[in-house]
């Protein structure tokens, strides 16, 4: 059956309608922050519900879970969905992209942003309040006082960088740290397994210590030291930004070396198991 002329028309006209939509307001830069936003709580939503999906068809243990484990079980799946985005996000926009490059003299390094920057960011703000709203709603089975700690100081830190477009070169050398979250995660699904005695459980906490080690103590290293080699600049930030570069970095490094502290005596442990 043909299509008529009128009705082809019709159709590129809606077409049109839609893309002028989205270019206008979906992604025009003064919606982006609210837009990406809503993509990260929507998109935690939907990977949630795939992990449970395709954990119940692929991973026999899955369905010998309590409903507990089972909550945390996908809730760790969305994390680490989240941790690898953002980590890939933050590793391009520091090590790679010329955004934030000492080259560029046109503007000061702590107020530099673009659409892509911001856009990332506000999807790593709709994990940080969907995973928080979980920890807060089912406390203290997700995670005690310090995980609440850490998901509000990163919620505040990360939303104020994606709205003001301040920081956001501190902010994503912060969000790469959070390429530890895949074998944290990966830990303990093999606990849950019942694999805690596998050779796999063992390669994994090696893993976890040189990347905690890498990207939670040294990183954070370089950025204090970045900070100080550019501090004309970052004295320069509003007052609240520049007190979010100089304190939240720092009490997550103080948390980073006491989780780093018990990464080390749990690989002790397990190694001495192992002998």
């Amino acid at each position: 059956m043909s299509i008529s002329s009128l009705t082809v028309m019709t159709i590129k006209s809606y077409k049109n309608q839609a893309q002028g939509l989205v270019k206008d307001y979906l992604l025009a830069d003064s919606f982006i922050p609210y837009t990406s936003l809503i993509a990260g709580i929507l998109a935690c939503k939907v990977i949630y519900d795939l992990t449970d999906r395709i954990s119940s068809l692929h991973f026999k243990s899955y369905s010998g879970l309590t409903k507990a484990q089972r909550i945390e079980w996908n809730n760790r799946g969305m994390s680490t969905v989240h941790a690898v985005f953002i980590a890939a996000m933050s590793l391009y926009f520091v090590f790679w992209s010329d955004l934030f490059g000492d080259d560029r003299t046109t503007e000061l390094v702590t107020f530099r942003s673009s659409a892509l920057s911001t856009f990332a960011l506000g999807v790593s703000v709709g994990y940080f309040i969907a995973d928080l709203s979980m920890i807060l709603w089912l406390y203290p089975s997700l995670g005690g006082r310090e995980y609440v700690l850490h998901h509000s100081l990163s919620c505040i830190s990360v939303a104020y960088s994606m709205f003001s477009g301040e920081g956001q070169l501190y902010t994503f050398m912060v969000l790469i740290s959070e390429v530890t979250t895949p074998e944290i995660n990966m830990r303990w699904f093999l606990d849950t397994a019942g694999l805690k005695r596998s050779s796999a459980y063992i390669l994994n906490g090696i893993v976890i210590f040189f990347a905690w080690l890498v990207a939670r103590i040294l990183l954070f290293v370089y950025m204090f030291d970045h900070v100080y080699l550019h501090y004309h600049q970052v004295i320069q930030l509003h007052p609240f930004g520049y007190f979010l570069v100089s304190v939240v970095p720092s009490v997550l490094a103080v948390m980073n070396l006491i989780w780093f502290g018990k990464i080390i005596k749990g690989l002790k442990k397990t190694l001495t198991k192992k002998q």
